[in-house]
This record gives C-alpha cells, structure tokens and sequence, in this order.
C-alpha cells in the first residue's frame, strides 16, 4: 500500500518550507495543501485543534505539529539522507540551536526590522533608540550562530542538517527582511562564515526549488508590515 503524506503550508512560510526541504532531501513524495490564514480549513483545524497552525504533517492519516517536532519525526521515519547526527551530544546540541533561532533570533530579527510598526507610533528619538538596541541583540545573537559554524560547510557538516533547514529563516528569509525593511542586519564584514553558508545553503537542489520568489516575498512583507524601522 503506497503511503500517503500530506504537507499543510503556506507558500511563504518558512516553517512548512522546512517541511518540504526535509522531505526533498530525503526523496519522499508528498501532496502540499496550500492554506489560507485567515480562513483555515477544516482538515487543519482538525489535523492541529491545538495550535491551529501550519506545518502539519500527515502521514497516511497520522498528524505532527510543529516544524522541530516534524523534522524529527521524518528522520525517524525514513532513514536515507539522515539529517540528525547519530551522536547523542551532536543531536543535543542541533536540537539547542535550532530552538535557538525560533525562540531567540526571530523575534529580535522582527523587532530590529519592524518593531516600530507594531502597536502604537512612539516618539521619533525613543523608536530610534530601541531600534538601535534591537539591531544590536540581533548582531550578537548572530555571532553565536556564527561561532557554532566553525570550519564547517554546513551546521551539518559536509552535508544539510536539522539546523541548517531550521536555519533557512537566516539563510533566505532574513535577507528579505532586511529588504522588505532596509534594516542591514547580516553583512559579510561581521558575519563572513555565515554569508558563505547561506550562499551555500540556497545553491542545494532540495532547498533551492523549496524556496518562495523572492521579489513576491519582499513585496508580502512590505504591505504587510510596512517600510520598516529603517524610515522611521
């Protein structure tokens, strides 16, 4: 019986992107269900009735939610291509950063680029001091991220791991943030090995067709959120 997997996204999420990109690398096929935030549909809201969100996959009737928590399950479940590493401190410390980037790097990459724009305006002089505050934590956030790449091609190593498909929000996401806002956030002169990575990183035949026109991308995120700090 051919098994069935299903993908819930969204085109321009980079978290049901990781979904897609893992499963690419690992030669699964599957059908993506695009859907519309603001009209969910039933079969996500019966597939995820506890966050409601997307990704969800589900695997012949089976659903996982949550984009850490799907990766896992797909290296568990088909094992060719495995992107976890098979030492229990290495799968540890993946498994750190990744939440790392969703829990730490994202939303001080949004407040750098955008925080201004959410909530009431503030006072010119007072947003520009925050804003300033903000680029700064996410430049050290950065330099960890930075530091942990070491001499590696990859945070995988030689080959694309967990970490590096947990990173795409840095590897692709970010330079269209910064874009869509004018904010500078990840330069070659600060940043050099993780500028390699991306460069690397984008170039991946499993990544490279997973990843959402960009010119549509900034142009979502400009009429979504506005200019960016970086006018006010």
């Amino acid at each position: 019986m051919a098994e069935e997997v299903l993908v819930f996204g969204a085109w321009g999420s980079p978290f049901s992107r990781r979904v897609e990109m893992a499963l690419k690398l690992k030669g699964i096929e599957y059908k993506f269900i695009e859907e519309d935030l603001t009209n969910k549909s039933p079969s996500l809201l019966k597939y995820n009735p506890v966050h409601k969100k997307i990704p969800v996959l589900v695997h012949n009737g089976k659903p996982v939610a949550e984009s850490l928590v799907i990766l896992e399950y797909i290296d568990e479940t088909w094992k060719d291509h495995p992107i976890l590493p098979k030492d229990p401190y290495e799968r540890a410390n993946a498994r750190f950063w990744a939440k790392f980037i969703d829990e730490k790097c994202l939303s001080a990459i949004f407040k750098a680029c955008w925080g201004a724009c959410w909530g009431e305006e503030k006072e010119h002089e007072k947003a520009e001091i925050e804003h300033e505050k903000a680029v700064k934590e996410v430049s050290e956030l950065l330099q960890f991220l930075e530091n942990e790449l070491k001499e590696k091609r990859y945070f995988g190593g030689e080959t694309v791991g967990l970490l590096d498909i947990a990173a795409n929000t840095i590897g692709y996401w970010l330079g269209v943030f910064e874009e869509a806002s004018g904010v500078e956030l990840l330069t070659r002169e600060k940043f050099p090995k993780l500028c390699n990575w991306a460069n690397e990183f984008v170039c991946v035949t499993a990544i490279k067709e997973n990843l959402p026109p960009r010119d549509k991308l900034i142009a979502y995120f400009r009429n979504r959120f506005g200019a960016g700090n970086a006018s006010k």
